[in-house]
């Protein structure tokens, strides 16, 4: 790969620009000479001024190489791999030329939103367009009429085929152009090809193109004024090339730029779909419609562009490698993966090339995620990143990785990748250097934990070997372990099905392959319900909401207004008015009202109409105010009395109590994270909370309990700083200059460009757009009432702050008074008195179990008669009873008693059903007959299952 040069990577020669190929070479989409292009010759370009560069087509259109300078640029190269890398086709230059490309035609280049969507009908970030989905819907108003970013995406729904295909991923950039209502099909044609042919220097004739069955104009624009021949563009039906992301919403046909890796196969019978040959690589989408309900198409009121062009894709074409995972993007990290397994990727066999592009695709998407802030879980994001970790640790250990991989097998090796992912962040998502030590603590942990796992997952499949071995022995059948059992070792314990198919070879037991298939796809198809879909849709109230202004928010300074009435909805329906007994939502101009974010819940009031000649006076209890999409607050309450109807004036007061209640939580919060970097670390940081007016809650990252003395000290720091009676500063400064001050933004939140800041000088700086007191001494006492773990490294703190504190005081020491009452003792002798009583208690218990122990062996004394023999040459003594109603531990006393005083070799077999609810069996077998193979717990395992 050192001789590879961009088509226009321009080279001096005698102080002349000349292109680095001849015309034999190569078929470019401005030089060619036969039908299939308008243009000229390459050879007449021969010597040019490389900032003059340019041509002019048949259809008289001059276009300008916009990249020509920066090509004209001398070429370095670096290793990736075994091969030399130009860098201009290196995955961050890939990037940043796309991103110039389109800045230069007036898109504004935005950064990539974070993989945690704000969208809730979508678990992760899986398209470009989701940061501008309200944008599409006309939901929001466009502040810019076209974009340009590359997007951080997560898709697992094809997980399977990570490391089987060329292509497939489950972390990837998608480099996106957008228009909202601006340029629509033939500007978005014309760049496209410009990018692919002129700033990239693909080959023209190299080049398919797809378009929707039944679009016409896009057939034309790409024919007729770009110049590609009929026979190299496909129109293709509603599953390829129609785009909708879901039942509803915004949707339109779509184009898509494939890349021909051999097209020595020529023109006839061409398959697009054919992976060992094309690969699509730019999909443009032409939103010019709405679906409805009912499945109907209307036209949107404004034409949208959506592309997407997928980086490691493009890398691949232009790196000249086979695969996604052999670019500079993902490469390096296989490389120090086959390193760690003492394995050469050049030499490895195709099963270990698979198991190494895994790791390398599944290290990516594990990274960034924990470094968003989604955790290890059960559940939703946490399986995701859990589900990804688990398959990257086992598919080490099938590389034959130990421990670290460098001779501690005590270590884990999934923080040695990550670090190779980490260096490689910075042009993608340069936050994650300064998140390095969590994601790296929490990965190590995360492994750690999964090998046990593992190991008990080996133990289960011995017993389910065990349990099959027997069943087909009772039923004289071939031992096989079903589907079911098999997916489960695989998907709950992480077990890799190959390794369950070599021990059960082992043990000469079949699989059932059909039917770990059969559970696998049921699997994948509720992970593609799950995960694959964004969910767009025109609600009912959208044209309303059109037609209503963003809400003016003035509760910082008052917590009472005059507002209009500009819109009610009932069930979600637009009305006119609404009368006493009703829930309503109500859109006012202007509020006091805080509408729920940042954690802190909405405000609590009342809207008053006064009674004038024409309407009675209404009352309107509002119970929850919440921002929709635009920025508009939506007040939910009750009609209490009269009518309400648009148009007319209220006055719109909150509850002045629960603010303030509301106001002291959200201040205690700062000083709870500032507490807690002080006291366990800077690295910790908040990962979601919870503002009411009975208390906060606060998750932060942290990776084991709060010592009592961390908790005491925490407790201690806070009160500090609310005796300091310190008073709070409020500011608002653009985004930049508050993260150059030391501000903590909120993780998931969207900030502007300019931002508010609250600060409490010398304890805490935040962006924060909440109500907060004005003096820490407002705050009165803060109080922690509980600190537990609600997911792997996300520990959570409740506490109490205010007149929320003085309630749980007063209302502890109510329960101490009751307590010392009861006890006949002071508060500072309870703790005396009740370990007193604990004592005896155990001491109680004790006598009562040994009495029952010594009523079981009496009982048993008096059954050692129906002993009977078993066996010819070796004869066993065998005692099989029931015990009626005593309890486990006393029938595990009589058990030893019969084996005690039972001649070896002894079986003894007791069961009993103490009060009638639940049977306990034990078997207790002499060392006679341990050592004839037969073991107790084995023995007696099946018969309690039955």
């Amino acid at each position: 790969m050192g001789s590879l040069k961009l088509p226009f990577s321009l080279q001096r020669r005698r102080g002349k620009f000349v292109l680095p190929f001849s015309a034999s070479r190569f078929h470019t989409p401005f030089a060619t000479g036969n039908a299939d292009y308008r243009g000229f010759d390459v050879q007449t370009l021969a010597l040019v001024d490389p900032c003059k560069l340019s041509y002019r087509s048949s259809y008289g259109k001059r276009y300008r190489l916009f990249n020509a300078r920066a090509s004209a640029q001398p070429l370095t190269e670096k290793l990736v791999g075994d091969e030399r890398l130009n860098l201009s086709t290196s995955g961050d230059s890939i990037r940043r030329r796309f991103l110039e490309f389109y800045a230069a035609r007036g898109h504004s280049v935005l950064p990539s939103s974070s993989l945690v969507p704000e969208d809730p009908t979508v678990l992760l970030t899986i398209a470009g367009m989701l940061q501008f989905k309200p944008i599409f819907l006309g939901k929001v108003p466009r502040e810019i009429p076209r974009a340009a970013t590359s997007q951080r995406c997560i898709r697992t729904n094809d997980v399977e085929n990570v490391g089987r295909t060329s292509r497939h991923q489950t972390f990837f950039e998608m480099l996106g152009n957008f228009s909202f209502g601006d340029y629509f099909k033939q500007e978005a044609i014309k760049w496209a090809w410009e990018l692919s042919t002129i700033e990239f220097g693909l080959p023209a004739d190299r080049l398919w193109i797809s378009v929707y069955e039944d679009d016409d104009e896009a057939f034309a624009i790409w024919h007729d004024e770009i110049g590609i021949p009929a026979h190299r563009i496909k129109r293709l039906g509603e599953d390829d090339n129609f785009w909708s992301s879901g039942p509803t919403g915004p949707c339109g046909p779509c184009s898509e730029i494939y890349y021909d890796f051999h097209p020595e196969r020529g023109h006839s019978d061409v398959d697009l779909g054919d992976d060992s040959r094309f690969i699509e690589f730019y999909n443009l989408v032409f939103m010019k419609y709405n679906r409805k309900d009912d499945g109907s198409l209307e036209p949107l009121k404004q034409k949208n562009i959506d592309t997407g062009l997928g980086l490691e894709r493009i890398a691949r074409i232009l790196q000249q490698v086979p695969n996604n995972y052999e670019t500079d993007l993902i490469f390096p990290i296989i490389k120090k993966a086959s390193k760690l397994a003492n394995v050469s990727y050049a030499l490895a066999d195709k099963p270990a090339k698979t198991n190494l592009k895994i790791i390398g695709d599944h290290m990516r998407a594990i990274v960034y995620l924990i470094s968003d802030g989604v955790f290890p879980s059960n559940i939703g994001r946490g399986y995701v990143v859990r589900r990804l970790i688990r398959r990257a640790v086992r598919t080490g250990r099938l590389l034959g990785i130990k421990g670290d991989g460098k001779g501690n097998l005590e270590g884990a090796f999934l923080p040695i990748l990550a670090k190779e992912v980490i260096n490689l962040s910075t042009n993608i998502d340069p936050d994650v250097k300064t998140r390095a030590s969590r994601i790296l603590e929490e990965l190590k942990r995360e492994e750690l934990r999964f090998v046990m796992t593992l190991e008990r997952g080996e133990k289960l499949l011995e017993q389910m070997l065990t349990d099959a071995l027997s069943t087909a022995q009772m039923n004289g059948s071939i031992p096989c372990l079903s589907g079911k059992d098999t997916f489960l070792l695989y998907d709950t314990y992480g077990f890799p099905v190959e390794i369950t198919k070599e021990v059960a070879d082992e043990h000469g037991v079949g699989i059932d392959m059909d039917g770990f298939d059969i559970e696998m796809e049921n699997q994948r198809r509720q992970s593609q319900a799950a995960h694959n879909t964004v969910k767009l849709s025109v609600e009912n109230g959208a044209e309303l909401t059109e037609n209503i202004p963003d809400t003016e928010f003035l509760g910082y300074d008052t917590l009472s207004t005059i507002a209009v009435v500009e819109g009610l909805l009932v069930n979600g329906k637009p009305v006119g008015e609404v009368s006493a007994g009703n829930e309503v939502e109500v859109l006012l101009d202007r509020t006091p009202f805080y509408a729920e974010s940042g954690g802190q819940i909405g405000d609590h009031g009342f809207l008053y109409i006064a009674e004038s000649e024409n309407h009675k006076e209404a009352l309107v209890e509002i119970k929850d105010v919440q921002k929709s999409l635009g920025n508009i607050f939506v007040h939910k309450g009750t009609v209490k009395e009269g009518v309400i109807g648009i148009g007319r004036e209220v006055e719109a007061a909150v509850d002045a109590n629960l603010r303030q209640r509301a106001k002291v939580h959200h201040t205690a919060t700062h000083l709870l994270q500032a507490a807690l970097k002080k006291v366990i670390g800077q690295e910790t940081s908040q990962a979601g909370s919870l503002v009411a007016f009975d208390r906060l809650r606060f998750d932060f990252n942290f990776n084991r309990p709060l010592r009592e003395n961390e908790i005491m000290e925490i407790e201690r720091l806070i009160n500090q700083w609310i005796g300091d009676a310190t008073l709070l500063e409020t500011k608002v400064m653009p985004l930049t200059d508050a993260k150059k001050a030391g501000a903590i933004a909120m993780f998931g939140e969207k900030y502007g460009e300019q931002v508010r800041v609250v600060e409490v000088p010398s304890v805490s700086m935040e962006l924060c757009g909440g109500t907060h007191v004005s003096n820490t001494s407002e705050i009165r006492g803060f109080k922690i009432i509980s600190e537990q773990g609600i997911a792997s490294g996300i520990r959570r703190i409740e506490a109490v702050a205010g007149e929320a504190f003085i309630e749980y005081v007063c209302t502890r020491d109510n329960y101490m008074k009751q307590l010392c009452s009861t006890l006949k003792v002071n508060a500072e002798d309870v703790m005396t008195r009740v370990n007193n009583l604990l004592k005896d208690l155990r001491e109680a218990r004790n006598e009562v179990s040994a009495a029952r122990a010594k009523a079981a062996i009496y009982k048993a004394s008096s059954i050692i008669s129906k002993a009977f023999t078993v066996g010819s040459s070796s004869k066993i003594r065998v005692l099989v009873e029931s015990m009626d109603d005593i309890d486990a531990d006393a029938l595990k006393s009589a058990a030893e008693y019969l084996v005690n005083t039972l001649q070896d070799p002894v079986a003894v077999v007791l069961g009993s059903c103490p009060n009638g609810k639940r049977v306990s069996l034990i078997a207790a077998f002499s060392p006679g007959v341990v050592d004839l193979g037969v073991q107790a717990g084995k023995f007696i395992g099946p018969i309690a299952k039955l």
